[in-house]
């Protein structure tokens, strides 16, 4: 991958192997054989030493540490082009606040997608960077008086957010998969690329539940069952964590759920019932936490129940450190700390907002503003006396913990002959790419139009806003300047010589007015009739129409949400014509969020669900389309069919996604629309499966032990396919309202045509716990029931279970 990093200049090689901890070695007296004499006193402290335990390490460390240092360990630096002006040290480093250390540099040197201030000659090629970030480690560790390494943050949800790392799809793609293993994979690679590019701690995973499809950020989270997600995290958790290298969870917590969906300013004022809460939106924190023991969490800037969650002792110590057991630092969202006072209005200032989060158990400030802006009212309050050394420590220690854990003060310096070599390999770019595959969700696929014959095909018109679009695959939040195939592309590709693809973009993305439009309709223009009709007379001398719609990266994100959740602008307008040509209309969705796709449902004879694909989506799409690959996704979150129905979401408490009656109590008639146009867990394949064989055991247990089941799977088609066989237990009957079923297991499996697989879970008493009425986690006897099925709403078999008195 990549061949122009052979070529890189003699110049890049001699700085890159002056980033080595060997060169470093005997530029500097401090660099001992087995050990770092960090604070330049001559002698084996016990911090230095690799031998000690952890914890003496961190009591030593912190007893020679100054308040200017313990400050300088609670706040970040923002990066190269956000808030570090200088690409490499400086002599006015020495002047700076960091002059006694830093928590952590976030972003450094990274080369930021769309952010001409954040393009840095040091990102690329890899080596460059490794070498770079050691210089810049290099500066901390000699510079300062006691040399305590940076911990170097970056955001890595779609793949590490650097210069050409291996890109992964959006994570409601990544959620889409249903497969741990993949999502595991992704989580090594990211934290290998991370590790030997010289980052220490990446933002990854998404623990948020996305229940409200209006909410910009859906596209990067998983999807909006808790079990899933915590699942799915888990094994990102853990992936990135083997690499040794930091995995931080995010948003802590209650985030995504703001009022009306709204983003932006405005993510504020949740409506969630405590024990919705702790079963949805804490649910998958703690599960990670537990299992996976990641090293950080990032807390959120919205409130709870009228509590800011960054000032809330009860959120950051009570259930993050004394329940859950998290044991890393807290690092907070951009502006968390300052909106206690400028949004909540529970400070009387900024240095009361400082003392809040503090004192509520905040580790790490992170803002795109100076750190001084921090680090100097902390400093004034401990010097007040409002701030106790007793907790300043406590903070502190923990920030220096996950460093130690890290090895940090063992081997600060990555290698830089290694990064050419491990980042972004020919086997990632295949990964990635097979993780587009699994990502595709099939949602209609009438008469069997897919996949598509091309010997039975002379002319395929592609058309869309999206079609040849390109700015969708690549994140703020991921890999820059990877090359891009678009949904064209791919079509060409894998269509041949033999087949003539014609494109036609049809309409832009929105019309000028929007959203203002979807409100208060206007009608096309001459432009906008043109663009339509050109498109209409090519499909017109077509066999097939490939219609490539929905949204991009400006109209679904971060701090975007929507008032209307139909296909925006005219695009709408453009399918309709497609179709009246009576030409088969295939539509491909690009988009972050569920949308209202009724009119398409009832008229297209097959939808293609995309997502925001990674740049190799174009490649994924084509081959799906045309049967080199069987999709086999399944949708992580409810696509409802109306904005009024919102919300609609699994799991579901009962009679709340209850039809409204036409007849009978409190039935006058048909007023409001029922059911999802598609549900949790819903997908189609280019083959069939049957379930049979459901084995539960035992059917008799006490309340702490596990239960068996087993289900045969056959795949009863002519193709290769996948199945994700879902496992829901329903609580019969219990002390408090439970949802009427819930996920607690699922397996990606693929089969040949005819093939039959066992398919094997265990229930654990967790899986079957309540929250009851003194808040308490808690089995309860009585009688359950499994549910096997394909979806939500496709179950294939049933079989009750006991549990007994204890």
């Amino acid at each position: 991958m990549h061949e122009q990093i052979k070529s890189f200049s003699a110049i890049a090689l001699a700085f890159a192997l002056t980033g080595s901890s060997a060169m470093a070695q005997k530029q500097s007296p401090i660099y001992r054989q087995g050990w770092i004499d960090f604070n330049k006193n001559g002698k084996k402290d016990i911090f230095e030493d690799p031998a000690q335990p952890v914890e003496n390490r961190v009591a030593d460390l912190l007893s020679q540490m100054t308040l200017d240092e313990k400050t300088c360990q609670m706040a970040t630096l923002y990066g190269y082009g956000r808030v570090l002006k200088d690409e490499m040290p400086a002599p006015e480093w020495n002047n700076k606040v960091w002059k006694d250390g830093i928590a952590n540099i976030d972003e450094e040197l990274n080369s930021l997608p769309f952010n001409k201030k954040a393009q840095t000659q040091w990102s690329f090629p890899y080596s460059k960077h490794t070498a770079a970030i050691n210089t810049v480690q290099r500066w901390f560790i000699e510079e300062t008086r006691l040399g305590i390494p940076v911990d170097f943050t970056n955001e890595a949800i779609h793949g590490l957010c650097h210069d050409r790392a291996t890109p992964f799809c959006a994570p409601i793609g990544i959620g889409s998969t249903w497969n741990k293993a993949l999502v595991s994979r992704a989580g090594h690679i990211a934290g290998r690329e991370a590790r030997l590019l010289g980052y220490t701690n990446i933002y990854v995973p998404i623990l948020d539940p996305a229940r409200d499809p209006r909410w910009g950020r859906v596209v990067e989270c998983y999807g909006e069952d808790p079990f899933l997600i915590a699942e799915l995290g888990k094994q990102m958790t853990l992936g990135v964590q083997s690499e040794g290298v930091a995995a931080t969870l995010k948003h802590y917590a209650v985030y995504s759920v703001p009022k009306g969906g709204r983003d932006g300013n405005a993510r504020t004022d949740p409506h969630v019932a405590p024990r919705e809460m702790h079963q949805i939106y804490l649910y998958p924190f703690r599960r990670v936490i537990q299992e996976a023991h990641p090293m950080g969490v990032m807390s959120s800037y919205n409130d709870w129940d009228g509590e800011p969650v960054t000032g809330s002792y009860y959120f950051l110590t009570q259930l993050l450190r004394k329940e859950f057991g998290f044991d890393g630092y807290v690092v907070s969202d951009s502006e968390a700390v300052e909106y206690l006072f400028s949004k909540h209005h529970v400070a009387a200032d900024y240095k009361d907002a400082v003392w809040q989060a503090v004192e509520a158990g905040l580790n790490v400030r992170t803002n795109f503003t100076p750190p001084e802006d921090f680090i100097t009212p902390l400093r004034e309050l401990v010097k007040e006396g409002q701030l106790s050394m007793k907790t300043l420590d406590s903070r502190v220690a923990d920030v220096l913990r996950v460093k130690f854990r890290l090895g940090l003060f063992d081997k600060p310096y990555a290698d830089p002959r290694l990064a050419d070599k491990g980042v972004h390999t020919t086997d990632d770019e295949a990964f990635a790419l097979q993780l587009n595959r699994e990502s595709l969700v099939l949602l209609k696929n009438e008469k069997e139009t897919l996949p598509l014959d091309k010997k039975q095909l002379k002319n395929i018109l592609v058309t869309g806003p999206l079609a040849a679009a390109s700015t969708h695959a690549i994140s703020r939040y991921g890999p820059s300047n990877n090359p891009v195939t678009t949904v064209l592309d791919g079509i060409r590709q894998q269509a041949g010589k033999e087949v003539n693809v014609m494109y036609a973009k049809g309409c832009d993305i929105v019309n000028p007015g929007w959203p203002g439009t979807e409100i208060v309709p206007t009608p096309l223009d001459a432009s906008e009739q043109a663009t339509i009709a050109e498109a209409v007379e090519m499909a017109r001398k077509s066999d097939v129409v490939i219609a490539v719609v929905g949204e991009d990266e400006k109209r679904v994100g971060e701090s975007l949400s929507r008032t209307d959740l139909s296909l925006p602008g005219r695009q709408l307008q453009l399918l309709q014509a497609l179709h009246a040509t009576g030409k088969p209309v295939i539509a491909v969705l690009i988009n972050g969020q569920p949308l209202t796709i009724n009119w398409e449902q009832q008229n297209l004879p097959a939808i293609l669900e995309a997502w925001f694909p990674g740049p190799q989506g174009g490649t994924a799409i084509a081959e799906t389309l045309f049967g080199d690959y069987n999709p086999g996704g399944r949708l992580s979150v409810t696509f409802p069919k109306s904005l009024g129905q919102i919300e609609l979401n699994f799991p579901f408490k009962p009679g709340s996604h209850a039809d409204q009656p036409s007849s009978g109590n409190n039935g006058f008639g048909r007023t409001s629309v029922n059911g999802a146009l598609y549900p949790f867990g819903y997908g189609l394949s280019y083959t069939s499966f049957t379930y049979s064989n459901l084995v539960v055991s035992p059917e008799k247990q006490r309340s702490q032990g596990d239960i068996q089941v087993s289900v045969e799977v056959t795949n009863t088609g002519k193709r290769k396919g996948d199945e994700v066989v879902q496992l829901y237990v329903k609580d019969k009957v219990s002390s408090v309202t439970t949802y009427v079923m819930q996920l607690r297991g699922f397996e990606r499996i693929s089969l040949g045509p005819g093939e039959k697989k066992t398919v094997n879970f265990t229930l654990h008493p967790e899986h079957l716990a309540l929250l009851d009425k003194n808040m308490n986690y808690t089995v309860e006897p009585g009688e359950f029931e499994v549910l096997i099925g394909s979806s939500s709403e496709d179950i294939r078999l049933r079989k009750n279970f006991l549990i007994a008195q204890d």
